[in-house]
């Protein structure tokens, strides 16, 4: 039997008013939890609505801020994700909800005003099975707003349609999203086996079996990045491994560009290693110059993070721009290294441990 064509299948279109589930795995987002709620049941939605918060072991007051909120609305149902595992949650709030229209939140997001009504009449407009606009990063420290920036800029994160792009179409994959339940079910939901990268992944499946994947620029979600160096380099360690088994499941259907940070790693290792090489033995200059040339991509690298932090995208005020200077390479490296792990030996059971600590990290 051949495979269906990618796109050439339309997703169901249940009534307009047939209602929609918003779907969130929760741990540790005291500090976010009642914004991401609250900015979910405003969406003007033309039907019934409910949120399912699936909530995971946290060592914060998440937990009773998720009682206290479903205490006082009937339409917020909590389920218990002890696990902690982000795709586990999304699987367990899919099974406890009820409406075939399906919107994941994340906890550090919240939902601009008409998001949900704008994608409701995308999907009908395309029908597709999933949609998604545009991650608009947001920070309220100068290092969360540096890690802002970097998020938002094509330097950061390398360009991905939600990360600024402005073209409406077809998609590789979409942030959060908004499905339609019946393309869910029918595809599995989410792989449990993968940890970080779920929804480039689900997204995978639904256009292998046919289903269009949609980028709406129109869509915007507001997201707050970690809050902390320490945690910026852990979830992009994790991410970054997970990316790197992503790879070894499934090659080439990967981006070129999740190739770039652990490009750069491999640089930096590289000149670090001539440079040593050259300071500890006198060599000819001809052998010398040969080994400076591994020295000029992490040149380059450094000027583009220069003209990043010192642009008009660097922010305000040197401590704004040093912010800049410090979140890129971080990022990239850690992106990088943890690639470099998860394609040589696989993710294995990496976790965001940038989530698992609660109340216990401070604003910078």
């Amino acid at each position: 039997m051949p495979l269906p064509t990618p796109g050439g299948r339309d997703a169901p279109v249940p009534p307009d008013d047939a209602g929609v589930s918003f779907i969130m795995p929760v741990l540790n987002e005291e500090r976010y939890l009642r914004h991401a709620v609250a900015s979910a049941l405003a969406q003007d939605v033309p039907g019934p609505v409910e949120i399912v918060l699936a909530l995971g072991p946290s060592t914060d007051d998440t937990t009773s801020i998720a009682r206290d909120l479903a205490d006082g609305d009937p339409r917020i149902v909590l389920v218990d994700n002890p696990d902690a595992d982000i795709p586990v949650g999304l699987n367990l709030a899919l099974a406890a909800s009820r409406y075939p229209t399906v919107v994941r939140v994340d906890a550090h997001s919240e939902l601009s005003p008409g998001y949900t009504r704008r994608a409701l009449a995308t999907l009908a407009r395309t029908r597709a099975a999933n949609v998604g606009g545009v991650m608009r990063a947001d920070g309220r420290s100068p290092f969360q707003r540096a890690v802002a920036r970097a998020y938002n800029s094509r330097a950061g994160l390398g360009g991905g349609a939600y990360h600024g792009g402005a073209v409406e179409g077809p998609a590789e994959s979409a942030y959060l999203g908004v499905m339609r339940r019946a393309a869910l079910d029918e595809v599995g939901g989410f792989d449990p086996s993968i940890r970080r990268g779920e929804d480039w992944e689900l997204n995978l499946r639904l256009r292998r079996a046919g289903y269009r994947v949609w980028f709406d620029p129109a869509l915007s979600v507001v997201y707050w990045p970690r809050e902390s160096w320490t945690r910026l380099v852990r979830q992009f360690r994790a991410t970054g491994a997970w990316r790197g088994e992503l790879v070894r499941r499934y090659g080439r259907r990967n981006s070129l560009r999740f190739f770039a940070p652990p490009a750069l790693v491999v640089a930096v290792v590289l000149s670090t290693a001539a440079g040593v090489w050259q300071t500890a033995r006198r060599t000819r200059r001809r052998r010398s110059a040969v080994a400076s040339i591994l020295h000029l991509p992490v040149a380059a690298y450094a000027v583009l993070v220069a003209v990043a932090a010192l642009g008009r995208g660097g922010g305000r005020g040197w401590r704004d721009r040093a912010w800049t200077a410090t979140v890129l390479p971080s990022m990239h490296l850690s992106w990088g290294a943890g690639f470099l792990w998860g394609i040589a030996r696989g993710a294995r059971d990496t976790v965001d441990t940038s989530r698992l600590d609660g109340r216990n990290t401070p604003l910078p």
